[in-house]
């Protein structure tokens, strides 16, 4: 973290106006802090920086710790920049509603970040980003984001004790994340108040639909799933994915019969942007990203 931050950190316990200083002892690289301790004044509780990123999450309260293993394995899957398309920009640009013009020198908190995909792509456009994730995927988000500098910011923390001032962003993103919560209500009616007067708010979500509830046989499978040991999941997706990826693949070349893909126990990822290799690593990801979650809690958009 550099010393800026603090400019916008705040304590998530006691008083959202209360800030956190910096205690001596710290270890700097340059103007980054890469080890120390944020401490709150007026509750004396204390939080570390740890490897550059402040934490405000203990071990016990990650329910999300799956997602710090997928992304360690899959860092770079959705990186743009990485893999020669734009497909992460456009799905920001097209959900958000947000331009390149607009977001250029905003402050925006882009709350579940996961591996930085579109953190990255935040700060391609000239935001100054303060990438934010409950588990350790935030490790993954500062690897991506690196050579953005202070540009991009990662904070290990919950967006339900999120440690920052009211009123202090530009823009706040939230994609994919709202169904992976425990109380997706609460997660919503816990982010407009960091937004500054004008902001945006940006979110997606899971919604409940038809095709959904067809899909028995991957629900099916989620009955234990999320009790499985990530690498024992990582085996099990392997073998789900080398079984059923040819398939699926040849189906997605044939128009209408395409649609029937969704019910295979695979999230199976066929995008004409991506090469047969890169469509293969996409499917692992997101089946894993589908069997692992404790949440997966869809929403109906009247809600």
């Amino acid at each position: 973290m550099r010393p800026a931050l603090l400019d916008i950190l705040a304590c998530p316990v006691c008083d959202p106006d209360q800030e956190l200083t910096l205690q001596d002892g710290a270890t700097a690289r340059g103007d980054e802090v890469i080890e120390g301790t944020l401490a709150c004044a007026k509750c004396d509780r204390a939080w570390p920086v740890r490897d550059g990123i402040p934490r405000f999450v203990a071990a016990t309260d990650d329910y999300a710790g799956g997602f710090a293993f997928q992304w360690r394995i899959w860092r770079t899957v959705q990186i743009d920049r990485l893999n020669g398309h734009t497909l992460s920009e456009d799905r920001l640009l097209h959900d958000s509603d947000w331009s390149p013009d607009w977001i250029r020198g905003k402050l925006i908190l882009d709350a579940g970040c996961g591996a930085g995909r579109f953190s990255d792509v935040l700060g391609k456009f000239g935001a100054r980003v303060v990438a934010v994730d409950l588990s350790e995927a935030i490790d993954s988000c500062r690897e991506t984001c690196g050579h953005h500098g202070a540009a991009v910011e990662c904070v290990q923390a919950s967006i339900y004790a999120l440690p920052f001032r009211r009123h202090i962003f530009g823009g706040v993103h939230c994609a994919g994340v709202i169904q992976h919560t425990p109380d997706p209500r609460r997660t919503i009616e816990s982010l407009p108040s960091f937004l500054r007067s004008g902001g945006r708010l940006a979110f997606n979500f899971y919604e409940k639909s038809l095709s959904r509830r067809l899909q028995f046989i991957k629900y099916g499978l989620r009955l234990f799933t999320p009790h499985l040991k990530p690498a024992t999941l990582l085996r099990l997706t392997r073998i789900l994915v080398a079984v059923n990826f040819p398939l699926t693949l040849a189906l997605s070349r044939i128009r209408y019969v395409r649609y029937f893909i969704r019910f295979f126990p695979i999230s199976a990822t066929h995008l004409p942007q991506l090469t047969r290799d890169q469509q293969y690593r996409w499917t692992l990801l997101d089946t894993f990203d589908w069997y692992g979650p404790d949440f997966a809690l869809c929403q109906d958009h009247r809600e």
